[in-house]
């Protein structure tokens, strides 16, 4: 039989007012029923346990334990006797007998135990296997199999959303962030011990999964972690790339494997069920040929007022060298002051190099950096850069903090 954890017994409390045609029959009766709490005996939630009637579900990432006994109910002693039990999934077959000995002999009315325990691995349909062969008193070999099938449920519902962030400090470039999204499928509460991300080689991570209140670190999702059954929780991490492959633009372009999720939960009287995704990925960002990313802007500008910014260029190409040229266009709000169509040089394969351009806007607001043009003259090839990030510009008689 299945070795399961036994549950707390309810009953169903049946009250009514003192007033009523029963009187205080009802109350008297709950209070007499040993099953209720002393002095609560309203609330359905006793103080006993109850034995599992039924196989019950099992859920993948959970231990599955079986008690298996093999009892000799005839009037003779039989010798050799070796118990076996078997595993079958839909891809393998396991071997979970702790001894593959057999035992010397089994007297009548005697029996031969053994526990097995199994980390479930795999989803569909699974069937224990337990052999037993024999020999009689006559010398006769004997053998025969019981099998026992159940299924294997899915506990979680995983999804996964990827962000490419480019932030405009080059300490953190590169970024991506990892929205996962993990539902409880099962028809009971889940304490949720621990939900982390394990990073591929060339990341490091940082959970996002909490704040910072009076010098403690208090989780988002407040004290109690329950995930209630058919409840959604929201996960969030940023990685950001080690230092030695975050000079690298080529290489981390074409980084698609992040990391794995590690989900370790509890559910009735402690039971521990953990589950590792298999390794998640990512569309790799396409920044082309040659990639622009800011290094340096300020939030807030005044009006018709010069400032600075610093651009990052970086040819991602790993094999051809590029010949740049720089033009400058206009907008509506953003002019920039400078020579256009000056000659950045030639920038060789995954090499960068950074550039000090001055700019100020004529209109108020929340305004858009555009119109940076780069031509590579070997290909004659031009990309264009719009929307490359946004300034607030207020009016020059609002000073502006530092």
């Amino acid at each position: 039989m299945r070795l399961t954890k036994p549950t707390l017994f309810t009953n169903i409390p049946v009250t009514c007012e003192e007033k009523d045609l029963p009187g205080d029959l009802f109350n008297q009766l709950m209070r007499d029923d040993p099953s209720t709490v002393n002095g609560a005996e309203i609330l359905m939630l006793g103080e006993m346990l109850t034995l599992p009637q039924n196989f019950g579900n099992i859920f993948l990432g959970e231990t599955f334990s079986s008690y298996i006994s093999v009892h000799n109910d005839s009037n003779q002693v039989v010798k050799d006797i070796l118990v076996k039990a078997d595993l079958q999934t839909s891809s393998q077959r396991l071997n979970l007998s702790a001894s593959n000995s057999a035992v010397a002999e089994l007297k009548p009315d005697c029996c031969i135990d053994d526990v097995i325990h199994h980390e479930v691995k795999e989803i569909g349909t699974h069937i224990l296997v337990c052999a037993v062969s024999y020999t009689t008193q006559g010398g006769e070999k004997m053998y025969f199999r019981k099998f026992f099938k159940f299924q294997v449920l899915k506990p979680l519902d995983v999804k996964t959303k990827f962000y490419n962030a480019e932030s405009d400090l080059s300490s953190v470039t590169d970024e991506v962030f990892l929205e996962a999204q993990i539902q409880n499928i099962t028809t009971s509460p889940m304490f949720m011990e621990k939900v982390s991300l394990e990073p591929s080689i060339m990341y490091n991570v940082a959970e996002l999964n909490s704040v910072n209140q009076a010098g403690e670190c208090v989780t988002t999702f407040g004290s109690r972690a329950y995930l209630q059954p058919m409840d959604t929780r929201q996960y969030l991490y940023c990685l950001k790339p080690k230092k030695e492959f975050a000079e690298k633009a080529g290489i981390i372009k074409g980084v698609t494997v992040i990391g794995k999720l590690d989900i370790v939960w509890k559910t009735n009287l402690g039971e521990r069920g953990r589950l590792q995704t298999s390794q998640l990925q990512r569309m790799a960002p396409g920044y082309g040929d040659v990639r622009l990313s800011l290094e340096a802007i300020p939030d807030t500008v005044n009006l018709e007022e010069p400032f600075h910014i610093t651009c990052k260029i970086t040819n991602c190409s790993s094999e051809r060298t590029m010949d740049l040229v720089l033009e400058m266009c206009n907008t509506n709000s953003i002019h920039w002051c400078g020579i256009s169509g000056r000659q950045l040089g030639k920038l060789h394969p995954s090499s960068s190099l950074c550039l000090a351009l001055t700019l100020l806007s004529s209109v108020q607001g929340l305004q858009s950096v555009s119109g940076l043009r780069l031509t590579d003259t070997f290909l004659k090839r031009t990309y264009e850069y719009d929307d490359i990030a946004q300034v607030c510009v207020v009016s020059s008689a609002i000073k502006v903090e530092s």
